[in-house]
């Protein structure tokens, strides 16, 4: 199989994997215990804290682990919520977030929280702009816009955003799952009060994950427990899943130079696919620079998304017509809706997401093969059988 689906998750690195091993089994000590082995594993915990925060230009103890990113999601939109003494409280959002901002923020919404829901521009682009004629001086509580789509790959201005909410002294998150590890983030100077990030798409564990939460700003925390992760989320830590995220996070900014290789690759591929369909089109920002490096959204006018997907399964090749988390559901794609698209056209997007394991020979193999798919699909008289 030559698996092109990295957005919906990614392999386990091996070197991951090989820090992983020795808490499945030599190191067991449970980090909230006194005695050596506790002591050893609370000192690995204390070292992917440090090594994550450092990624971010964050201190340490605004690391929060978790099991993933919708639990940080959560956290921090039900954190700020409870915590906040507004008796109106409202929350700006954008209409191309991951279903587990959607999700939260409705059941939010249930309860009597106003959410004012922003619509990206045909390229899937959030005005900063737009988000400031929709604040409340007196009622907005939470910004919350990601920092990359996990869709069509847009780059949102994320940190022009963060510094118009905090000129205003409302709180300000990012959903930066797609983002971290692929572009730059900078919790400081991108004025940034949480931020939630899963460790499974960068090359590390799934079930595990983590939120940024700056100093001094309040949460109430949804999970209670034994006052592990300083009261904010309760439970004995998965020290071989924070390890391992740790590492991965380390070893995929130490080869930040892979980002130029993933984007020349999408860049040559989208030329050359374009030269055999011209009628093929680009979901999201056609310059690259704007986009996630090594994620491509594509529409061939007339074929569902999921005609391809299953087309191209069955050849060895793994893609997806969107967010995993909706895979399989009848109706299209929210984010191309938002962008424009109509009913019919949110069904026919193709997220082609490319990944450190990913070459160039398999990446010709795949435009080989889509390109014969795509021709029996619509033209499917000329493959009958005799």
């Amino acid at each position: 199989m030559i698996y092109l689906d990295n957005a919906a998750t990614t392999p386990l690195d091996e070197k991951v994997f090989e820090a992983m091993l020795p808490y499945f089994k030599l190191e067991y000590g449970n980090p909230s215990s006194v005695h050596e082995a506790g002591r050893r594993s609370r000192a690995a915990i204390d070292q992917a804290r440090q090594t994550i925060a450092s990624t971010l230009h964050a201190n340490p103890k605004e690391i929060v682990f978790t099991s993933g990113g919708t639990e940080s999601v959560n956290a921090v939109h039900k954190g700020v919520v409870l915590a906040s003494t507004q008796k109106i409280k409202h929350i700006i959002t954008s209409t191309i977030e991951h279903h587990c901002v959607v999700d939260c923020l409705e059941w939010l919404r249930r309860q009597g929280v106003l959410v004012t829901h922003i619509r990206p521009n045909s390229e899937g682009w959030i005005d900063p702009k737009d988000i400031q004629k929709a604040i409340r001086p007196d009622e907005t509580i939470l910004v919350s816009v990601m920092a990359a789509n996990n869709e069509v790959g847009t780059i949102e201005p994320f940190g022009e955003i963060g510094r118009i909410v905090r000129e205003q002294g409302i709180l300000f998150h990012t959903d930066a799952v797609q983002a971290y590890g692929k572009i730059p983030i900078d919790v400081q100077k991108d004025q940034v009060d949480f931020l939630s990030v899963s460790a499974h798409k960068i090359y590390g564990p799934k079930g595990t994950g983590f939120f940024y939460q700056r100093q001094g700003v309040p949460l109430v925390p949804l999970v209670h427990g034994g006052g592990q992760e300083r009261d904010l989320r309760g439970g004995t830590e998965n020290v071989a899943g924070v390890v391992g995220m740790a590492e991965a996070a380390k070893r995929i900014f130490e080869h930040s130079a892979e980002r130029d290789r993933l984007r020349n690759l999408t860049d040559a591929f989208w030329k050359q696919l374009k030269s055999v369909y011209p009628d093929v089109k680009l979901n999201g920002p056609e310059d690259s620079q704007k986009r996630v490096p090594g994620l491509i959204n594509i529409t061939f006018p007339g074929i569902e998304g999921d005609r391809l997907v299953q087309s191209l399964d069955g050849l060895g090749f793994a893609v997806s017509s969107g967010a995993a988390c909706a895979a399989g559901t009848a109706p299209p794609s929210h984010v191309l809706m938002a962008m424009g698209r109509s009913p019919v056209e949110g069904k026919q997007g193709l997220r082609i997401s490319l990944g450190h394991f990913t070459t160039e020979p398999e990446l010709q193999q795949f435009l080989k093969a889509l390109i014969g798919v795509v021709t029996r699909l619509k033209n499917p008289a000329s493959f009958s059988d005799d």
